[in-house]
């Protein structure tokens, strides 16, 4: 049983391969995009690296059914991509040429005889539940990394694509640098709903400016509070961000919010329910007015 990763940014690499190191056969990395992003793949233990190089400023979705075409003559078991966006139209497409069949938010994988088990998340993350499948599967990975490194990673094959049919290219970014940051951003500072008034948020500015972060904010403080652009929200249906600190004001913990933030390397909490969420999803909690703590923080970071 033959598994496809389709890896188009260096999210949950690790975790995509294990998910498919229960499965025989060979587990083959499918990169679409740069050569650092095949060199990044090259680190993990995959038995086959297939590089697909995109044309700059050319959207890598444009690509989706020459790889779909090359999936087809591969004919791999099981084809894993993340939930980004260029990830979602590539292994869309590539199941309707496998005729697969399409599972969202897959934790793990296994294999019994002919038929493969799907464990995958539901509602909003409280339930998990098994789903059989007799034939392909194209999933939609939603489990965490995990160290899968190698010591020595197998050559990388190019695959050489044609120029896309549609003439369709990046012309424009829109959007200002800064409202794009937080997806590279070391550090991020997120604003929850228990950041009641507007004018707090000159104390979030102040301790993001002081700790070199990003500002960013859940859903509800965008749609409902209307104090941020969608550009700046975090969750499952926006960005998702892979910092190496998250600090979290005011914000509950919702699976919507805490699935943007999965991949942080530390997410500190500050939050005056005791009982929230988020204390059971995070690295270190701290209990208490927002008020208080934000200006302790701002001059820890100010003297570190």
């Amino acid at each position: 049983m033959n598994s496809w990763i389709i890896i188009v940014d260096e999210r949950r690499i690790g975790g995509m391969l294990n998910a498919v190191r229960n499965l025989e056969g060979q587990a083959v990395a499918v990169v679409i995009g740069s050569q650092a992003l095949a060199q990044t793949a090259a680190k993990y233990s995959f038995d086959k690296i297939m590089f697909f190089a995109a044309a700059e400023n050319v959207p890598r979705e444009v690509y989706a059914r020459q790889i779909a075409i090359k999936a087809k003559e591969e004919a791999p078991d099981v084809v894993i991509a993340t939930d980004a966006p260029t990830a979602r139209v590539i292994l869309g497409t590539i199941a309707r040429q496998l005729d697969a069949a399409v599972v969202s938010n897959v934790r793990a994988l296994s294999k019994n005889g002919n038929v493969l088990t799907a464990v995958r998340s539901a509602v909003e993350g409280k339930v998990l539940e098994d789903i059989e499948i007799s034939g392909k599967i194209s999933a939609v990975f939603d489990g965490d990394d995990e160290d899968m490194s190698a010591e020595a990673a197998p050559a990388i094959e190019n695959i050489v694509l044609d120029a896309p049919t549609a003439d369709a290219k990046i012309v424009e970014k829109a959007g200002s640098s800064n409202e794009a940051g937080i997806e590279n951003a070391d550090r991020v500072i997120g604003v929850g709903m228990g950041v009641t008034a507007k004018d707090d948020l000159k104390m979030i500015e102040d301790l993001v400016a002081a700790a070199d972060a990003e500002i960013a904010c859940t859903l509800p403080i965008c749609d409902d509070m209307r104090w941020f652009p969608s550009q700046r929200v975090i969750g499952s249906s926006h960005h998702q961000i892979a910092p190496q600190l998250y600090i979290a004001m005011g914000i509950s913990g919702q699976p919507q919010h805490m699935s943007g933030i999965r991949d942080a390397q530390v997410i500190v909490a500050v939050n005056n329910d005791p009982d929230a969420r988020i204390f059971k999803n995070c690295d270190y909690g701290i209990v208490g007015d927002f008020h208080k703590i934000a200006p302790a923080l701002m001059e820890a970071f100010k003297h570190a």
